[in-house]
């Protein structure tokens, strides 16, 4: 079975699964090449590490009863998708709302700033910025403005953690 084929299954799976919790959803499905299936999920309120357990056992059980890989050659990690993973999913935008990310463009500009707003097209930042006071120096007064990004102008968004 090709690697395309498993990771349809193992998502058919995990489909399953969620489907009796419908607050949790799959992020992204890694499959290595030593068999290392990886699982990152994520929640509405987010996900603890008893439910990836739980989740785990269950899509453990499924993949043995299934023999999707012979004499049961296969490891499997079921994880949150973190704050140092990308975000990937409408859903995961919308739960991160009032939230500081870093946006990088296609371009390679990168963006900092408030996640405001969430759409369908994309999503609107609140960014602050200095201006230039005498031409040269940054004044000390911030600039706030409403910046709107197209999804498909963005690269990658990124959670920023702050302290």
């Amino acid at each position: 079975m090709d690697k395309e084929t498993q990771i349809e299954s193992i998502r058919n799976m995990i489909g399953e699964i969620l489907r009796e919790e419908p607050e949790y959803f799959l992020v992204d499905l890694r499959i290595k090449p030593t068999n290392n299936v990886k699982v990152f999920l994520d929640g509405d309120s987010g996900i603890t590490i008893e439910k990836c357990v739980q989740i785990n056992r269950k899509l453990y059980k499924r993949l043995e009863e299934m023999g999707l890989y012979p004499d049961g050659d296969f490891s499997l990690e079921v994880s949150s998708a973190g704050l140092d993973e990308p975000l990937k999913l409408l859903r995961q935008y919308k739960k991160n709302i009032g939230r500081l990310v870093e946006i990088q463009l296609q371009d390679g500009t990168q963006k900092e700033g408030q996640l405001t707003d969430v759409s369908d097209e994309g999503i609107v930042l609140e960014v602050a910025s200095r201006k230039p006071a005498n031409g040269k120096l940054l004044s000390k007064k911030k600039e706030i403005s409403s910046q709107s990004f197209l999804f498909n102008n963005i690269k990658s968004t990124k959670i920023q953690i702050v302290f």
